[in-house]
C-alpha cells in the first residue's frame, strides 16, 4: 500500500496493514493535519477486501500524547471562532467515527503517553494491548475542557462501566497499564516495545484464522449490538448474520477443515 501521508508510516505485510503515528518527536500529538489522514486512511479502508486486520501504533516512546496544543486544533480568537471550533471538533470526531466504520477489526498497540485524542482512539480500536510504561488519562480535562471527548464518554463507559470512567472523566488521573489491564480496557500486557510489536501480530494472527466476511460480519455486528434496543433485536440481527455467513463458500471450507483436520483455504467467497 503506498502512502501519500506525511504524518503516517504504512506497512502491508499480507492482509494485515500497520499505520503507525509518525511525530516521534512530538510524541505523535495530533494536529489537524495528522487527523484529516488518519480519517483519510480509515475511510480508504472501506473496500479494501484484501486487508482483513489493521494494527495501530506509535512511533517513538508514546503511541499519542493528545492534541498538539500549538496546532490550529485551537482556533484562534476573532470573528467565527465558534463556527471554526466547531469545524476542527467536528474533524477530531471524525477519526473515530471512521475507525468503527471501517470494517476490519483494529488492535492498538499502546505504550508511553496515552493521553486526550490518543486516549480516546484506543477506546474507538476494538482491542488495545500495551506496555508497562503505558499511562493513559483524560487529558482535556486538566486543560479547561470537559471530560467527554473523541467517543470518549461514548465508549469508556461501555468498556468500564459507569463509576470507573466517571472517576477518570471527573478527574483526570492517570492510570497505568496494570489498571488498564485489571479492568478489562488492556486485553493483554507485553514486556517491551518488541513485544508489544510481536504480540499486535500475534493477534492479528488469531484473527486472520476467522473468514474474512465473518470476521468483517463480527465487527459490525458488536457495533450495532451495543446499542440494540433489547434481546429480540439483538436476536434478529445475529440470525440475519449467521443465516447470511451459512450461505458462504468459506463456511462450507471451514467445515470441511475442521473435519479434515487442516487448516482452511479462505477464499472470501
Amino acid at each position: 500500500m503506498q502512502t501519500p501521508y506525511e504524518s503516517l508510516k504504512i506497512e502491508t505485510e499480507g492482509p494485515v496493514v500497520t499505520v503507525s503515528l509518525n511525530r516521534p518527536k512530538q510524541m505523535n500529538t495530533l494536529t489537524p493535519e495528522s487527523m484529516r489522514e488518519l480519517a483519510n486512511f480509515f475511510t480508504s479502508l472501506n473496500d479494501r477486501l484484501d486487508i482483513r486486520v489493521v494494527i495501530l501504533r506509535g512511533e517513538g516512546r508514546a503511541f499519542c500524547a493528545g492534541a498538539d496544543l500549538g496546532s490550529d486544533l485551537f482556533a484562534p480568537p476573532g470573528p467565527g471562532r465558534a463556527q471554526r471550533q466547531m469545524a476542527m471538533q467536528k474533524l477530531a470526531s471524525s477519526v473515530v467515527a471512521t475507525m468503527r466504520a471501517c470494517p476490519q477489526p483494529i488492535i492498538t498497540l499502546l505504550k508511553g503517553p496515552v493521553c486526550g485524542g490518543g486516549f480516546s482512539m484506543a477506546l474507538g480500536s476494538d482491542v488495545r494491548l500495551a506496555t508497562p510504561d503505558t499511562k493513559m488519562n483524560v487529558a482535556n480535562l486538566k486543560v479547561g475542557l470537559g471530560g467527554p471527548d473523541m467517543g470518549s464518554g461514548y465508549f469508556l463507559p461501555r468498556l468500564i462501566g459507569l463509576s470507573a470512567a466517571s472517576a477518570l472523566m471527573f478527574t483526570g488521573d492517570f492510570i497505568d497499564a496494570q489498571r488498564a489491564f485489571d479492568l478489562t480496557l488492556v486485553a493483554e500486557l507485553a514486556n517491551d516495545d518488541a513485544a508489544l510489536d510481536a504480540l499486535g501480530k500475534a493477534w492479528a494472527g488469531r484473527m486472520l484464522l476467522a473468514s474474512p466476511m465473518g470476521l468483517r460480519q463480527t465487527k459490525r455486528a458488536l457495533n450495532e449490538l451495543v446499542d440494540i434496543n433489547g434481546l429480540s433485536a439483538a436476536l434478529a440481527l445475529e440470525d440475519l448474520q449467521q443465516t447470511m455467513l451459512l450461505e458462504t463458500a468459506d463456511h462450507r471450507e471451514a467445515v470441511a477443515a475442521f473435519l479434515e483436520k487442516r487448516k482452511p483455504d479462505y477464499r472470501d467467497e
